[in-house]
């Protein structure tokens, strides 16, 4: 008897540990379902956090070279060509020659970039004044040449051969700028 009282004093310890225990083991596989749910919402959050912001570098970028070019049009479109043109006509006692004078200089804003260049075409009869000087243009050519560039920047592009060589029928002569306040 002494066994059996035993046994039905230590059954009840025996059920509620093995109880426990069984608890304990479900209670750890939930949490560790309840970890990997979180885990993957937290590398979702990661990775949608990664994609905005590589997305955002992106768009910062764009937005950069956007502001760049506007700039750069804007810098361009203050580059101006002040020009002007007058008929001259030489007389000598063996021949009368006349001839049209055109001069052109670069101005940024309002500063000038250039001296006078001065072209002096002859003129032949049967020939308009005007068309003649739309031809010879050095700064004005046509808008846009071959390659898609400004007749400015190719102008530009140039600058380190300071002075051309002058072809004949065209006299280069640098103008004299007075200075501020001076009459």
């Amino acid at each position: 008897m002494h066994t059996e009282a035993f046994i039905w004093m230590f059954l009840p310890v025996f059920v509620a540990a093995g109880s426990a225990l069984l608890s304990f083991y479900i209670m750890q596989a939930r949490m560790e379902v309840a970890i990997a749910k979180e885990r993957e919402t937290l590398a979702e959050a990661r990775a949608t956090i990664n994609s905005q912001k590589i997305t955002m570098d992106e768009r910062i970028k764009a937005t950069e070279e956007a502001t760049k070019r506007i700039a750069m049009d804007e810098f361009m479109q203050d580059f101006r060509i002040e020009e002007r043109s007058y008929a001259r006509e030489n007389k000598s006692l063996n021949s009368s020659k006349r001839s049209m004078v055109m001069q052109e200089r670069l101005f940024f804003r309002n500063i000038p970039l250039s001296n006078w260049i001065e072209h002096e075409m002859v003129v032949e009869e049967g020939h308009d004044l005007d068309q003649i000087g739309e031809r010879e243009s050095v700064f004005a050519a046509p808008v846009l040449n071959g390659g898609g560039r400004l007749a400015v920047s190719k102008f530009l592009d140039d600058a380190p051969a300071a002075r051309p060589r002058p072809e004949p029928g065209i006299s280069i002569v640098p103008a004299r700028i007075p200075a501020f306040g001076a009459q």
